[in-house]
């Protein structure tokens, strides 16, 4: 089984390595490097990594140019700060393979201290309470490693570039009938500071974004889905437009 892994990138120079050694077999790693300007394009290169590059800033931008790039009919995003262990990619995608599953998120289990500021935590707390009672879904972690496969979430339409965008993939796939699990992953502390949970400013800004989201899928308003449940089956060998 062939699977890609997005990873989306803003000045990770100093955990790429970490992350790209530890990718299991069969996992191919596709780098979007999202306007940084440290080495982290060299180096994930140097690496045998794809490269891709989105010069448009935003969380949402990166994964989706790295969806877009994508070709393996099952796909992964994992942040690449080292936070998480992509040895724990085939727990997730399995589900998935096995057709248990359309969508894993792996559920974030801090394994150290100060592996996940309490500001941040609170958040996805709220966050995930929420999702729990909109889509049914039995999730406790709106997580950053997940596992779905590539012609289905392009068919979602996903439209945010922001941090919504992962919120987006959850609201529009239980809103299309998608079967959605979580898989605990081990929560390591990141290499350098957060662009967003480092700082309460960031958490904010990131909870501002999935505010948005969440009020643009609001069933009052219609949205979120794609023309009714469809849950999503193996796909063929073709790639959509672009």
């Amino acid at each position: 089984m062939s699977v890609d892994v997005i990873l989306p990138c803003l000045n990770e120079e100093a955990a790429l390595p970490w992350v790209l050694e530890r990718m299991p077999d069969g996992y191919h790693p596709i780098v979007v490097d999202n306007a940084s300007t440290d080495r982290t394009a060299e180096i994930a290169h140097a690496l045998g990594a794809d490269v891709v590059s989105e010069p448009r800033r935003g969380f949402g931008a990166a994964c989706h140019a790295g969806l877009l790039a994508a070709r393996a009919d099952l796909v992964c995003f994992m942040d690449a700060d080292a936070s998480l262990d992509p040895r724990r990619l085939p727990a997730v995608t399995s589900p998935v393979a096995e057709g248990k599953a359309d969508l894993v998120l792996g559920a974030r289990r801090p394994v150290a201290s100060g592996a996940w500021p309490w500001h941040a935590r609170l958040g996805n707390v709220v966050l995930a309470r929420r999702l729990r009672r909109r889509t049914g879904a039995d999730l406790h972690d709106l997580g950053p490693m997940r596992a779905a496969r590539r012609v289905a979430l392009l068919e979602l339409g996903l439209t945010d570039r922001r941090f919504g965008y992962p919120l987006e993939m959850v609201l529009r796939a239980a809103a299309t009938g998608w079967r959605i699990a979580e898989v605990e992953v081990d929560y390591l502390p990141r290499a350098g500071r957060s662009k967003v949970t480092g700082t309460v400013r960031g958490t904010m800004r990131a909870i501002s974004d999935m505010r948005r989201v969440m009020a643009e899928h609001s069933p009052a308003r219609g949205s979120g889905g794609t023309g009714g449940p469809r849950p999503p089956g193996p796909s063929r060998d073709s790639s959509p437009p672009e």
